[in-house]
Parts: structure tokens; C-alpha cells; sequence
């Protein structure tokens, strides 16, 4: 979607060639009213280009780097602002930060900043090895019953890590490293190998309920093992900062300085100027495919928010109507925060076993919101 029409991104779709050498196919498709062009390739898969290791953060419905990539690179250059009304784990504020853009990430739940913002300004796994060795391992069990989860002594260790840091924050002494830590603590809280905190359970972008565990260890005849919390912990820095270049690490940073994190309904953003972005790459809610309220409850509770609070503010449409009304207000707001010659990249696919075609429904909302459609 683009407010102005220009022949740019037109010519770079039908020019691209996938990373086998695959030419794009280009054809006319009608939605509605509208005739518009639609481009088939492997436009950005994990073959064109590598992506960076800052990225390996855990989270529902998130796309690969590739995608924000290919258009903050085509369609942006340094030093433009590029936005993302759905932020999630940060994939589009993260890679335009990489690539020296200016960023705007919003999100209604509160955790994507948690995930997101600590990315800008990564420590060197010595700052966390110390940082970690100042903080205790022997706190109380849980103010709720976790042991489906964990071993005793892993959950205590667990207790004195959020201890530590919500007292941090209280205290106003919250720093880039305590803010690490709790990114990465709130990502190994579950997951489905050793390298998780947990026992053996979904992977780790949801959190199954406490009977839902309980049944997962019968079927399985297994019991919680002790986890060391500090050693995983470390192990996952070290796995993030892996490919991270120091151009990289000084784009991040220079980009987190001047950031902003909104945690606002996408469809009323006021602390964002009129015709500022130039391009927003995002993935907004598909219909209810996605339980974000009981996927987080655990990720909730380790960084003291209240999921259910949160998870009443999400949009959960269930219906494609009640989703095209959503939609229909974000992209009027899209379209005044989009300056002239600025791109809007929605990335929807299909719902409700292929019977639902988002694409279909986004079109006459971004046209009816004053955009003219690129191409799908």
C-alpha cells in the first residue's frame, strides 16, 4: 500500500529473482473493485539472506526477519522512521534498527516491549555473567502453584531472579543488563528441550495451563529436573550475541536512543506525528487464531502484569466483519501517521482452514483509507 502512486516497487518485484534462481511470477488479480498485481516468489525466505541471531526470541505468530527486511531495504532509507502497530517480539523495529532506520514499535500488550527494547542496547555476555552472579538463587516457591513445571529448586531460583528484579525497578535502578536478563528469563520459562527452564512442555512461544501440564507429565511419565536458571540463561545470551556484528550492535544502539514504544491500540497512536513514517511492516491479529491472554500467563506473572488485564485489550475478532472494522480504523490511522511517498507492508494469509483470504479484505480497507495497492 503506498499513499502515492510510483512505479518503484513495481519494477523491483518483477526484477527479483529468488535465491534459485526462480523469476518473480507476475499476474492481474481482481478483490472487489480493484484490479492489482499480485507477485509470486520466494520473495523472503531464510535463503536470501541469513538472518541475524539477535533475533532468536520466541513468540506467537512472529515472521521471519526476511520479510521487514526486504522492504525496509527497498523501500526506506537510513535515517527514515519505519513503524510496526503490532510489534510483538520487535522482528520489524529490530531489523530496521540493524539496517540504521529510525523505529516506532507499538504493541497493546506491554511484553513486547520487555522482549524488544533490551535488543537495542545488548550487553557483552560478561556484563551478564556478572550481573548474574550478584543475584541470589535462594528464594521462596512461588506465590502459585508451578511445581507441574518445575523442580523445587529451580522454581526457587526463579523466585529470587523476579524478586531481584521487580525490587530493581521499584528501586529505579533498573539497567540495560537487568533488563536483559529479564528478556531472556521470561523467554526460557518453557519450552520443549534442556535449554528451558521447565520440564518438558509446548514450545516456548506459549505456555500451557497448570492441568494441561499435569497431563503432558502423566502421558509422559516424566517429573520436573533441576535446571540452573544463571547457566541457561547465559547459554541463551551467548546464542543471541553470536552473529551479532559490531556495526550491528552500533546501529542498534544509535536506533534505541531515539526509539519509541508505544503500548497503545493501534488504531489511536497521537504520540506520532502526522505524515512522519515512511514505511510500516507489520502482522496484525489474524481473527482469533492466536490465544495471546493464555499463551503468556506464565511470561505474565514472572515480570508482574496482570494477563488478564492484558489480555481483555487485545483485539480477538471472531469474526472477518468485526476484523475489517478494526482494521479499517488502523489503516485510516496508518494513513496519517504515512508520509507522502511511504509504503505500508500488511502481511496477512489465510484463515479458517483456507475458506478466508485476508488479502482480499485488506485491500479495500488500506484503498478506502486514501492508499492505492501496490500489489499483493
Amino acid at each position: 500500500m503506498e499513499p502515492a502512486k510510483t512505479p518503484t516497487i513495481h519494477h523491483l518485484l518483477e526484477d527479483f529473482t529468488s535465491h534459485d534462481g526462480q523469476r518473480t511470477l507476475v499476474e492481474k488479480t481482481v478483490v472487489g473493485p480493484f484490479t492489482a498485481n499480485k507477485y509470486t516468489n520466494d520473495i523472503w525466505t531464510a535463503r536470501q539472506r541469513q538472518a541475524s541471531s539477535i533475533h532468536e526470541i520466541s513468540y506467537r505468530a512472529c515472521f521471519k526477519p526476511q520479510l521487514p527486511r526486504f522492504f525496509i531495504q527497498s523501500l526506506s532509507c537510513p535515517g527514515d522512521s519505519v513503524y510496526d502497530p503490532f510489534s510483538g517480539r520487535g522482528t520489524t523495529v529490530i531489523e530496521a534498527g540493524i539496517c540504521g532506520r529510525r523505529i516506532i514499535a507499538n504493541d497493546i500488550n506491554p511484553l513486547s516491549t520487555l522482549l524488544a527494547l533490551p535488543r537495542f542496547f545488548p550487553p557483552t555476555l560478561e556484563d551478564v555473567s556478572e550481573r548474574l552472579a550478584m543475584i541470589p538463587r535462594d528464594g521462596e516457591r512461588a506465590d502459585i502453584d508451578l511445581s507441574m513445571f518445575y523442580h523445587p529448586d529451580t522454581e526457587r531460583e526463579i523466585v529470587a531472579l523476579r524478586e531481584y528484579l521487580h525490587q530493581r525497578k521499584a528501586q529505579g535502578r533498573e539497567d540495560a543488563p537487568d533488563r536483559w536478563i529479564a528478556m531472556v528469563a521470561t523467554n526460557r520459562l518453557t519450552g520443549h528441550s534442556n535449554g528451558f527452564f521447565s520440564v518438558y512442555t509446548l514450545p516456548p512461544n506459549q505456555a500451557v495451563s497448570p492441568e494441561s501440564q499435569n497431563r503432558i507429565n502423566r502421558k509422559r511419565h516424566q517429573e520436573p529436573a533441576y535446571r540452573d536458571t544463571h547457566t541457561l540463561i547465559l547459554r541463551k545470551t551467548k546464542s543471541l550475541l553470536s552473529s551479532l556484528t559490531p556495526l550491528e550492535k552500533s546501529n542498534l544502539s544509535e536506533a534505541g536512543k531515539t526509539a519509541q514504544f508505544l503500548c497503545r491500540d493501534a488504531r489511536s497512536t497521537p504520540g506520532i506525528p502526522d505524515a512522519s513514517v515512511q514505511l510500516t511492516v507489520t502482522s496484525p491479529p489474524f481473527l482469533d487464531i492466536v490465544q495471546y491472554r493464555s499463551d503468556n500467563w506464565l511470561r505474565c506473572w514472572f515480570n508482574g502484569l496482570d494477563g488478564n488485564a492484558i489480555g481483555t485489550s487485545i483485539t480477538m475478532s471472531r469474526t472477518v466483519e468485526h476484523w475489517e472494522t478494526v482494521m479499517r480504523a488502523v489503516f485510516t490511522e496508518l494513513f496519517r501517521i504515512t508520509r507522502t511517498g511511504g509504503f505500508v507492508a500488511f502481511e496477512v494469509g489465510e484463515v479458517r482452514k483456507k475458506t478466508v483470504r485476508l488479502d482480499e479484505h485488506v485491500v479495500p480497507l488500506g484503498a478506502a483509507a486514501g492508499f492505492s495497492c501496490v500489489g499483493i
